[in-house]
C-alpha cells in the first residue's frame, strides 16, 4: 500500500408596614431558536429548532406524506472524544445503550418493544464524531420511542450487569475482528490513519478501537466516559414525520426535560492533517492476492467551502462513467477496482484514491499510472455536461 497522507446564620427582622413580595425569577422554558419554512422553487427541508432548559437540542420536521415518525437521538461523541489507550468506548456505548436496558427497562427488551409497536430500522451507529440511535414508528407510537430514548440518556448508567457489560465488550471485540483484522484489506484504513495523522490525533485510530484497548475496558472508566459525554446538553433529538411541533415539544419536555444537564462540552477545534513529505507505508497479507494501492491526501473538514468541490472531484475523477480513472484502469482492464472518495469529518478530512490491481502487478507502476491520470484530468478539466450531470 502506498499512501500520501496528512468538566446557619439566621436573621430575624421586624418590619413596620406592609410586607413586600419578593419577585422570583421565572423558571427556564424551552426556546424556539430557529424556524425554516419551505420556499417555492427551492429544495428546503422545513424544520423548527428548540433548546430545552437542560441543553437538549430538539429538531422537529413535519412530513405528513405518511403516518410515520422517525426518532433519532444523536450524541456529539464518537471515537474522536476518546483518549489514546482508551479507544473503542464510544462504540461500546452504542451497544450498551441499545441492548443492556436501563433502570426501568430490562436488558434486551427495548428493541422487542419497538418492534411490537410497529417499529422499523431500529439500530444505532457510531463514527468519529457522533453516536446515533434511531427507529421509525407509526406516528401513534411516538411516545414509546421518546420514552425509550429518555431511558437511554437518563437511566442507563449502572443498569448493565457485569455479565451484560462483558457481553457487549465481547461483541465490540468481535466487530473489530470481523471488520478489520479478519477481513481482506480490513487493516488498510487503520494504516492510512496512522500515517496521515500524528500520534494522539483524534482520528488516528479506528472507531472500533484497538483490540488491546478493548481488552482493557473497565467498568469504572466506561461509567466516567458516559457521565462526561452522554448528557442532554451534548445531544440532538430529531423528530421527523406526521407530527405537530407543539405536541412534540410537550412530549419531549415530559420525557427528556427532567434529565439534568451533564458537564459543559467545549467545541473541538479543527485539526487538519499536516505532513511535510510524502509517506510510503506497506503491509503484506498472505490471504490477499490482489494488491491494493491507496493514495490519501489531507483535505478539509465538514462545512468548509471546499467540501462540496472535493465531493464533486471524487465523482468526476474517479467514479463517474467516462471518468479518467474509468478510462485508465477499468476500460483498459488494468485494475479490478478503481475509484475516489472524499471524507470530510468535523475536525479534518481526507481525500482518497484507490486502485486494486491483478495479482503480480507492481504497485509502483500503478502509482505512476495514477499520477499520469491526475495529470490528464488537470489537462482536460471538467466539461459543462459532466458538471451538469453531477
Amino acid at each position: 500500500m502506498i499512501a500520501k497522507f496528512f468538566a446557619t446564620l439566621g436573621c430575624l427582622a421586624l418590619l413596620v408596614g406592609a410586607p413586600r413580595a419578593h419577585a422570583q425569577a421565572p423558571a427556564p422554558t424551552t426556546r424556539l431558536i430557529e424556524k425554516v419554512t419551505a420556499s417555492p422553487g427551492q429544495v428546503v427541508i422545513p424544520y423548527e429548532k428548540y433548546v430545552l432548559p437542560n441543553g437538549l437540542t430538539l429538531l422537529v420536521s413535519e412530513d405528513h406524506s405518511d403516518p410515520l415518525v422517525r426518532v433519532e437521538l444523536t450524541f456529539h461523541v464518537g471515537s474522536a472524544r476518546e483518549q489514546p489507550g482508551h479507544s473503542g468506548f464510544a462504540h461500546l456505548f452504542e451497544h450498551v445503550l441499545l441492548f443492556q436496558g436501563s433502570a426501568h427497562q430490562a436488558a434486551g427488551s427495548s428493541q422487542a418493544l419497538l418492534s411490537a409497536a410497529g417499529g422499523d430500522d431500529i439500530n444505532g451507529t457510531t463514527n468519529e464524531d457522533k453516536t446515533s440511535y434511531y427507529e421509525t414508528l407509526p406516528v401513534n407510537q411516538l411516545e414509546t420511542g421518546l420514552r425509550l430514548g429518555a431511558e437511554q440518556m437518563g437511566f442507563s448508567l449502572g443498569a448493565a450487569t457485569a455479565q451484560g457489560f462483558a457481553r457487549e465488550q465481547d461483541n465490540v471485540r468481535n466487530e473489530r475482528l470481523g471488520n478489520a483484522d479478519n477481513t481482506p484489506y480490513g487493516l488498510a484504513e487503520e494504516m492510512v490513519r496512522a500515517a496521515l495523522y500524528p500520534a494522539g490525533h483524534p482520528y488516528a485510530w479506528l472507531t472500533s478501537g484497538t483490540l488491546a484497548d478493548i481488552n482493557r475496558f473497565t467498568r469504572s472508566e466506561a461509567d466516567a466516559f458516559f457521565l462526561r459525554w452522554y448528557g442532554p446538553n451534548n445531544a440532538v433529538l430529531a423528530i421527523v414525520g406526521d407530527v405537530q411541533p407543539a405536541e412534540v415539544v410537550r412530549l419531549v419536555e415530559k420525557y427528556f426535560g427532567p434529565i439534568p444537564a451533564g458537564p459543559a462540552v467545549p467545541r473541538a477545534s479543527a485539526a487538519p492533517a499536516q505532513l511535510d513529505q510524502t509517506r510510503y507505508v506497506s503491509y503484506e497479507d498472505a490471504h490477499i492476492t490482489q494488491p491494493l494501492l491507496v493514495m490519501a491526501y489531507a483535505a478539509v473538514p465538514q462545512l468548509h467551502p471546499d467540501e462540496l468541490a472535493l465531493d464533486a472531484l471524487a465523482e468526476l475523477l474517479g467514479n463517474a462513467p467516462g471518468s479518467v480513472f474509468y478510462h485508465t484502469f477499468l476500460e483498459k482492464q488494468q485494475a479490478v477496482e478503481a475509484g475516489a472518495s472524499n471524507e470530510s469529518n468535523e475536525l479534518a478530512g481526507k481525500f482518497e484514491l484507490h486502485v486494486k490491481v491483478p495479482p503480480g502487478t507492481s504497485l509502483r507502476a500503478t502509482e505512476a499510472q495514477v499520477r499520469a491520470a491526475l495529470a490528464e484530468f488537470a489537462r482536460r478539466g471538467v466539461t459543462a455536461e459532466e458538471l451538469a450531470r453531477y
